[in-house]
């Protein structure tokens, strides 16, 4: 006995459906849009708010570049690197592989299981 399944959207017209799931993607990408807009505006707001207060404190916020040499960067840069290159360890270079013994573990055995049939009475 067979039967046929026909799918008919004749239903899915008269319910709204396409209407529902068209406003629902709609919804959803407004939310997302919503979110990023409010996302991307709070480092925004948060360096003004830092701004008024150090206003209202009496303190401005200083907009000097300091002017370094070439070599002083050169020296900095290359004593922050010998620093951080001294917290690793020294290591040989020398790696040596050893096969360790295989120990014996019955329980992938199958031995235990072809010798030890059940006994039927």
């Amino acid at each position: 006995m067979t039967s046929l399944i026909t799918l008919s959207t004749d239903l899915i017209r008269e319910a709204g459906g396409y209407t529902i799931s068209i406003v629902s993607i709609i919804v959803v990408f407004a939310a997302l849009g919503i979110l990023v807009a409010i996302f991307m505006s709070i480092p925004k707001i948060l360096e003004m708010s830092i701004k008024n207060k150090l206003k209202k404190a009496g303190k401005e916020e200083p907009n000097q570049k300091i002017n370094v040499e070439a070599n002083v960067n050169v020296a900095i840069a290359m004593a922050l690197h010998l620093y951080f290159d001294e917290l690793h360890d020294e290591e040989s270079n020398i790696i040596t592989i050893h096969n360790a013994p295989k120990q014996y573990s019955p329980w992938s055995s199958k031995i235990y299981g072809v010798q030890n049939q059940p006994v039927k009475k």
